[in-house]
């Protein structure tokens, strides 16, 4: 059997994944009412545990009702929701053959109150008719023509980073195996993070970096004191938000001060117990200058993982199984997170391993196309 990068185990604190292909939460806009998970949910997420990867993540998951992305959109706000995510865990963790279940959560930020993004819905901002809410920001400048949020007070920030730490208690007691903060795509922590979007003159925003990362960080703190030790947390961030042209001297020198922000957050993140940090790019401006080619993103995560000492993930157009053993074997990441590909090939793990000759378990009702 030749060896595989790709296929090597893991170790997180208490948490050994099988192998380095994991699955990127993505959003599926079919939650039921309040926020609450579907057999939807169970068929997509169980179809990933099934095909080979090592951990299985759950879609963005308010924290709160206003911090969905559409009413689509799971929560975990409140206990009558833990009962439908122990029911995806366990399926994942006896039928998985070792897979583990994480859940993403999120607060959508001014980003929020939006139609599903689905096809036959309307795009932008919810109408009052069909349940607009109010959303929040650092300030009040909305993302492109959306309505225009409400800039947080002081209090509402210190009570969203308490609605992570909630939301974290519930996912424990859900049964899932890690926890994984959204600090990117434009969303809430995201915002705040982004000099170009927190303009706000106090000491949660504005130039200094440390002012606009003491939000995300009080995030990860109260997170961070609530879940098991033996428990990895983990982080999505967005490298870059490809404010100028690519590939120009402007862009460079924007993509490099994004970069050298988000460094530091990571790094500061990592010494309150962040363990794993999954590296995308982009959210912030509504037609960022970028144009997406295999493994776009690579590179950010090998700067992150250089620079930090952080475990970390690469994602973004990683989709063929050589191309993905290339970018663990040659340090970019420790890992790859599958996203698109996954959806339209929900059983990539197992066809990896095949096409990379590794001999791994395979769920007996699939056994006969195992080669």
């Amino acid at each position: 059997m030749a060896y595989s990068h790709l296929f090597q185990p893991l170790t997180l604190r208490g948490l050994t994944l099988k192998n380095r292909a994991l699955v990127a939460p993505m959003c599926q806009y079919s939650a039921a009412d309040d926020g609450i998970p579907t057999d939807w949910h169970l068929m997509h997420l169980g179809a990933f545990a099934t095909g080979g990867f090592s951990l299985v993540t759950a879609e963005a998951t308010g924290v709160v009702p206003e911090g969905r992305i559409s009413p689509g959109d799971l929560g975990l706000w409140n206990d009558e929701q833990i009962g439908a995510f122990s029911r995806i865990a366990d399926f994942v963790h006896e039928n998985g053959q070792g897979a583990a279940f994480g859940i993403q959560l999120a607060h959508a930020g001014r980003k929020a109150s939006t139609y599903h993004a689905l096809p036959g819905y309307p795009s932008g901002s919810l109408s009052p008719e069909d349940g607009a809410w109010t959303t929040v920001a650092p300030t009040e400048e909305p993302f492109g023509d959306f309505d225009a949020p409400h800039a947080m007070t002081e209090t509402e920030i210190l009570d969203t980073a308490e609605a992570f730490a909630s939301a974290t208690r519930r996912a424990v007691e859900a049964g899932v195996d890690t926890v994984q903060i959204h600090a990117a795509h434009g969303y809430l922590l995201h915002e705040f993070l982004q000099k170009a979007v927190n303009t706000r003159d106090d000491q949660w925003g504005g130039d200094d970096l440390e002012n606009r990362m003491r939000f995300p960080l009080e995030v990860v703190r109260r997170v961070r004191e609530v879940l098991p030790e033996h428990m990895p947390l983990m982080l999505r961030v967005s490298a870059v938000d490809w404010r100028e042209e690519w590939g120009t001297e402007a862009g460079r020198r924007a993509n490099d001060e994004d970069l050298a922000d988000i460094t530091e957050f990571v790094r500061r993140a990592g010494e309150l117990g962040v363990d794993m940090v999954d590296v995308s790019s982009g959210g912030n401006l509504v037609q960022p200058n970028v144009k997406p080619v295999p493994g776009y993103q690579t590179e950010f995560a090998a700067h992150i993982r250089r620079e930090t000492g952080v475990v970390t993930s690469a994602v973004g157009i990683i989709t063929d199984p050589i191309q993905a053993e290339h970018t663990v074997a040659t340090g970019q990441a420790d890992a790859v997170s599958i996203g698109r590909e996954a959806l339209r090939d929900p059983r990539w793990a197992l066809r990896a391993a095949d096409e990379l000759r590794q001999d791994i378990e395979w769920p007996g009702q699939f056994y006969r196309a195992h080669r």
